[in-house]
């Protein structure tokens, strides 16, 4: 044990393979069919994490802001692909669309958190911005596919709806807003179902570290507050943003809906 903290090795791991192993033995019993995704999904797992071990072992140890920026970048660019993938339809420049607005909420955020609560110093500090980023981005992405998806089926599905009342003299805005509003409320369901029972059915990932590394439970109070709140904000903000881009591509100057930019994602 170092600091509270107790060391696990690869015989541990190992043992913690057998709860997979589980799992997918009951795909094989139920004949689910999920034994190879799961596999695939703990190979990954496994393949990704190490990977970013290293990547942030070194990341830590430069401790420059020119080390930073690069691992943000890619962070928020897998998040905004995953975002756009995970919904049933797509329209152009979506990822462009996602990956701006992830860039603008999950800095924001972040940055208001690091400097204006923690006060980190220097900004840059990389053991405090990128698992705070990640926190976002984990929980934004589920937040925005959520909202891109009910925005854009509500588009293509209820195109005559609203073509119907922009032909009696809505204004774009007017016939749009009822689906931004819904697409925007569904994105914020997880969030704020997670808030909801946040202590008394889960100890989310911040707390349960702090607890795990030694620290006082209030303290690890306290973190996981700041963290939810975070996250909150940050999806409400990624929502929004998101849903008012797309509203910008699918809607032209001449108040007209452009539904045929609406695409179907094609799944294996």
């Amino acid at each position: 044990m170092d600091g509270g903290t107790i060391e696990l090795g690869m015989a541990d791991l190992l043992i913690a393979t057998l709860l997979v192993a589980v799992a997918g033995g009951v795909s094989l019993a139920l004949r689910l069919g999920l034994e190879r995704r799961l596999a695939l999904a703990a190979v990954r797992t496994v393949v990704q994490l190490y990977i970013i071990g290293f990547v942030l072992k070194w990341v830590f140890q430069v401790d420059t802001p020119w080390a930073l920026v690069p691992v943000i970048a890619v962070m928020i660019l897998v998040a905004a692909r995953e975002a756009v993938n995970r919904a049933a339809r797509r329209y152009p420049r979506a990822m462009l669309d996602t990956f701006v607005t992830l860039v603008l909420c999950g800095l924001l955020s972040t940055l208001m958190v690091t400097q204006a609560v923690i006060r980190v110093d220097p900004w840059y500090k990389p053991q405090y911005v990128i698992p705070l980023l990640g926190m976002i981005l984990g929980n934004g992405l589920t937040g925005i596919s959520l909202c891109i998806d009910i925005l854009l089926e509500r588009f293509s599905e209820h195109q005559t709806l609203v073509e119907m009342e922009l032909a009696h003299g809505a204004t774009r805005w007017e016939a749009a807003r009822g689906v931004l509003r819904e697409a925007v409320r569904r994105g914020m369901i997880p969030i704020i179902n997670s808030m909801m029972v946040v202590g008394l059915v889960s100890l989310p990932g911040m707390m349960t570290g702090q607890i795990l590394a030694g620290n006082p439970p209030m303290q690890a109070v306290k973190y996981q507050i700041v963290v939810m709140f975070m996250i909150a904000a940050a999806t409400s903000l990624g929502c929004i943003g998101t849903a008012l881009l797309a509203y910008r591509r699918l809607f032209n100057a001449d108040h007209q809906l452009q539904s045929e930019l609406i695409t179907k994602m094609k799944r294996p």
